[in-house]
């Protein structure tokens, strides 16, 4: 996953802090990590852990990426 800003590499309770957007993306393919209290897995590794295949993986860093391109 290639997300603008190095952004997959960063700990997903710091990144929907940062980007509430961003968890609604994921919240819209099922990944709940919005309520995760924990929130130290990377981004990266939060999308490729649902397994939710190559073809939704491109759309969600798509729409990521998209979304970091408005800011």
């Amino acid at each position: 996953m290639q997300l603008k800003n190095d952004l997959g590499t960063a700990q997903i309770g710091t990144v929907l802090k940062d980007h509430p957007r961003i968890g609604e993306i994921l919240a819209k393919y099922d990944i709940g990590c919005v309520t995760c209290g924990v929130g130290i897995c990377l981004l990266k590794d939060v999308v490729s852990i649902h397994a939710l295949g190559d073809e939704v993986e491109q759309k969600i860093e798509d729409e990521i990426n998209a979304y970091l391109d408005e800011q």
